[in-house]
């Protein structure tokens, strides 16, 4: 007997990002705005702690919290940790500390970087100040980073913090903030034999041993029984609609005009439906119980969408037990 040696797993870099839109309430629209004027805000809780950044409800009494107050642009590392190679996106091109800073005046600390020559120069308990941005707009990276100053913190420090009315020309009302996260994807074995599968245009899942449903794309174990599964069936590629939504909105570096649907789809064979988008009919005949195959990408690597066979919709009791 011959046996087949499996394939290579797959490894490639993966990036997930999308701008994260965010309003303002009137402590943290007071903060960052003060950000862009140099000047940092608290709040000051019912207990008499000065929280930076500030919060708009207090963590230990769920109590709203309206009362600002300007701390000094000084303070001292409470933790760090050194970062040899930053990232794109980052406060600092080159090494860098991560430091928790409690400025004067405040009871908690705020995250941000420091610039320092290396790790030996960090240490918890030694002064720090802000160095402020050239250009201000209203944000955390108003900011630049934190810079040393002075001694140790014994003997450091001022005096109370200033009431604040938190009130300035042009408030920020408003944030996008980027978020991103980069890595390298390993889709492990049984998914490696999927996408090698789509490669050849075969769509390839795997039945449990136990309930004997059949998963695309597989995941190596049944997500129901818990047991492994290796046994191979290649399935579809025709199937049916289950259920489906209509797309109004535009995905940035998406050409796809919409209107345009996004269904799930069960393949023949498969006991899992699977997500793709409808095309080669208008968005408003797309229904229940159509029956579609998929149209192939360019490069033939992957179904680029599903469009109908022109068969005859399939009934209700064959795909209820798939929406």
């Amino acid at each position: 007997m011959t046996l087949t040696p499996p394939p290579e797993v797959l490894r490639a870099p993966l990036v997930v990002e999308f701008p994260f839109t965010r309003s303002l309430g009137p402590v943290q629209s007071a903060f960052l705005t003060g950000l862009r004027e140099r000047t940092v805000l608290g709040v000051r809780t019912e207990a008499g702690r000065v929280l930076v950044p500030p919060v708009e409800y207090d963590p230990e009494t769920a109590a709203e919290l309206r009362e600002l107050v300007e701390v000094a642009p000084t303070g001292t590392v409470t933790t760090w940790a050194w970062n040899p190679e930053p990232r794109s996106g980052q406060p600092l091109a080159s090494p860098f500390a991560w430091v928790l800073v409690r400025l004067d005046g405040a009871d908690t600390a705020l995250l941000h970087a420091l610039d320092a020559p290396g790790p030996d120069a960090v240490r918890t308990g030694m002064r720090v100040r802000i160095r402020w941005a050239a250009e201000r707009a209203g944000a955390i990276t108003d900011i630049a980073c934190f810079e040393p100053y002075g001694g140790d913190a014994e003997g450091g420090g001022v005096g109370e913090p200033a009431p604040h009315s938190g009130e300035f020309e042009n408030p920020v009302t408003g944030i996008v903030a980027p978020a991103r996260l980069d890595y390298t994807y390993s889709p492990g074995r049984a998914q490696t034999r999927y996408l090698h599968a789509l490669s050849e245009r075969r769509i390839v899942g795997e039945r449990c041993p136990s309930c004997a449903k059949v998963y695309v794309p597989p995941r190596g174990a049944c997500p129901t029984c818990g047991v492994a599964t290796t046994d191979r069936v290649e399935v579809g590629p025709r199937g049916t609609v289950t259920t489906f939504c209509i797309v109004n909105i535009k995905a940035k570096n998406l050409d796809i005009e919409v209107p345009y649907v996004y269904a799930h789809i069960a393949l023949d064979g498969a006991g899992l439906a699977l997500h793709g988008r409808i095309g080669g009919i208008p968005y408003d005949q797309v229904r229940m119980g159509l029956r579609v195959e998929p149209v192939w990408s360019d490069d033939g690597r992957y179904p680029d969408h599903y469009r109908p066979t022109g068969e005859p919709d399939a009934d209700y009791d064959t795909y209820k037990e798939l929406l």
